[in-house]
């Protein structure tokens, strides 16, 4: 006999969301994921001039709204035919890394940990520890990463004139010129807050920690001191519980890249499709691309999944059979996990290659993709403003065709966004936008086949009583939802 319940609203998650459960056995059967807010920003967007969407997507969220805009911005710049100036990659580089280690950090401190504080692990050892450290607008360490956090985001004032929001990224680079004197306020922010880093998440150089080249040495290093800093103390929780075999994703990983190189050079984080079965990184091509609507209150113009270059979202509230405000993007028919596990993987990060290889996408291997991601990342920020010229040009102006198309795709911190604008007679008629929630937490296609959060859910335990489980939502935490990004 099998139960049926609704997790959610959930808390300590930008938007809304509900997880539709059966349960059976002791354990999920089957999900469903809905997304019940819509928004309409790809229907605010057509009629506008290009240059209006610098303005109005970033409004789309207050948690990437920088990525976003660079998203638009890209977008807007393939229409042109544009290329940046070394000083305008190097600044944009520097902002997107600037939100998406926030974010990171914002998801291991005030997202994720605080669940481990829960009197239902009261009797394992490690719970007063946590408590102390994560407990929800108490913990110790939590403080001090927020206030790590705050810190470290008023760079993005001298970078883009504020956050979120920021008005400075254009399509040919970056409107906030930067001179010396703030390049050395910047090198001091970036030095304090590898020196929280260092001192409370890993206890440990960044370097050192990024070194970590396979799960036999990752064992070393956190057994070689278990209480020393808060990734070792996930490290401890993550083993008692078993998270390494819990939330198994798809096992198809999208990556756009990440952070550019001047002289359109290859980007530091590599883009592909990585292929947990043959362990291969395949080229990106995205012809494939299609927008699956069957289970989304949206009208399909003609029942065939189209790309998001010729894609239209029309609301249809009564529509039956479906049950959430977001499509079901697929990649060649196949479901898709993104984000910073992707991106590492993409990367060839052999820490992050063995251990998918060992146990695949799970609980485990997201939360440890995100934190090694900010020890790799940060060497990266110091080397970007060493290269800042000041007396050089961030930004160039190229006029733009009065009809054309153009695609914008970045890495926000929870993966692949890309957005696909179409011009015509100097205005949009055409804007659509693919969110990294929506590849995550898209729902049913028209196989029938399940998004990679539903699927990722089924067989997750849940104790007699539970109403709100919680390995679910260690679970749905794992891929870090944004929910107003997923329903534009």
């Amino acid at each position: 006999m099998s139960t049926r319940l609704v997790v959610g609203p959930f808390n300590r998650v930008e938007g809304d969301l509900e997880v539709r459960l059966d349960v059976a056995d002791g354990a999920v059967r089957e999900a469903q994921v809905t997304a019940p807010m819509y928004r309409g920003f790809e229907q605010m967007l057509p009629g506008r001039p290009p240059s209006d969407a610098l303005t109005i997507v970033p409004r789309i969220c207050g948690i990437c709204s920088l990525s976003q805009s660079v998203a638009a911005a890209r977008a807007i710049a393939s229409l042109a035919g544009m290329s940046l100036p070394p000083n305008g990659i190097h600044a944009i580089n520097l902002m997107s890394a600037v939100e998406n280690l926030a974010d990171h950090l914002t998801h291991f401190y005030l997202f994720f940990m605080p669940d481990f504080t829960r009197e239902v692990y009261a009797s394992r050892p490690w719970h007063a520890e946590a408590v102390r450290r994560f407990a929800a607008g108490g913990g110790d360490h939590s403080r001090v990463a927020t206030t790590a956090r705050m810190r470290w985001f008023t760079m993005m004032g001298t970078l883009g004139g504020r956050w979120p929001m920021s008005g400075s990224v254009m399509p040919g680079g970056s409107a906030r010129a930067i001179d010396a004197s703030e390049v050395l306020r910047l090198k001091m922010l970036v030095a304090e807050f590898r020196a929280f880093l260092e001192r409370t998440m890993f206890a440990a150089p960044l370097e050192e920690v990024a070194s970590l080249d396979d799960e036999a040495a990752l064992e070393r290093w956190q057994a070689a001191d278990p209480r020393a800093g808060d990734l070792r103390l996930f490290l401890m929780i993550a083993a008692d519980l078993g998270l390494a075999g819990l939330g198994r994703g798809p096992g198809r990983y999208l990556s756009y890249g990440a952070y550019r190189e001047p002289d359109d050079g290859p980007t530091r984080i590599a883009a592909g499709l990585f292929v947990e079965s043959t362990a291969t990184l395949e080229p990106l091509v995205l012809d494939g691309l299609r927008e699956d609507l069957s289970h989304a209150w949206l009208r399909d113009v003609d029942d065939t999944p189209r790309h998001p270059s010729r894609a239209t979202t029309e609301p249809a509230a009564d529509k039956p059979g479906a049950y959430t405000w977001n499509k079901a993007p697929r990649l060649d028919g196949q479901v898709i996990e993104t984000g910073a596990l992707a991106r590492q993987l993409a990367a060839g990060h052999p820490l992050l290659r063995d251990l998918v290889r060992r146990e695949g996408g799970t609980v485990r291997t997201r939360v440890i993709a995100r934190v090694i991601e900010i020890a790799v990342v940060l060497p990266w920020v110091e080397g970007w403003l060493d290269a800042l010229r000041p007396r050089e040009p961030f930004h160039v102006h190229h006029d733009l065709p009065t009809d054309g198309q153009g695609v914008g795709l970045v890495e926000a911190a929870r993966g692949a966004l890309g957005h696909w604008l179409a011009v015509r007679d100097g205005r949009l008629a055409g804007y659509q936008i693919i969110a990294p929630t929506s590849w995550n937490f898209s729902p049913r296609d028209a196989e029938g086949t399940p998004g990679a959060l539903e699927a990722a859910l089924v067989g997750t335990p849940v104790a007699a009583g539970e109403t709100t489980p919680v390995a679910v939502q260690h679970v749905v935490r794992s891929f870090d939802p944004c929910m107003v990004c997923t329903v534009h």
